[in-house]
This record gives structure tokens, C-alpha cells and sequence, in this order.
């Protein structure tokens, strides 16, 4: 049996709980959300939800892979 008085018909939060900002791109690498998404999550309306969250995959590209590491070592021959 559920309990109906717990139940909210919200659009839920994208967070990942991957809470890093690119320096360059300015969104969140978990969410892809910008910080002023975030802060402003709460309170937005579900339409603005739903178009937020619509939008999010085409922002992927948007984050640049860094460079450094091993995979840049082994390329450097």
C-alpha cells in the first residue's frame, strides 16, 4: 500500500551528485546544469522543469575532455 499523502508529482532533480563546475563551460559535469539552474531548481514550475530537463543531453557536448593524464603521457611518444 502506498501513502498517497507522501506522494508529489514533481519532475525530479537531474543531480547526479557529481557537484563539479567546468571551469570553461560554467555547467555542473554531473548534472550539466548551470549554478544558476541549480539554486533556482526549487522553485522553478514543472513547465520550466520539463523544458530544463529536455535540453540537458544537448549540453554534453559543451564539456571539453582535459588533456592531461595518462592518456596524454602515452600520446606524447
Amino acid at each position: 500500500m502506498s501513502d498517497d499523502i507522501w506522494t508529489r508529482n514533481e519532475i525530479d532533480s537531474p543531480c547526479t551528485k557529481i557537484c563539479v563546475i567546468h571551469p570553461e563551460a560554467r555547467l555542473c559535469t554531473g548534472c550539466l546544469r548551470s549554478i544558476d539552474e541549480i539554486t533556482r531548481w526549487s522553485k522553478m514550475p514543472p513547465e520550466e522543469r520539463r523544458r530544463l530537463m529536455a535540453e540537458l543531453p544537448s549540453r554534453q557536448g559543451q564539456l571539453s575532455k582535459r588533456r592531461g593524464g595518462r592518456a596524454a603521457r602515452l600520446t606524447r611518444g
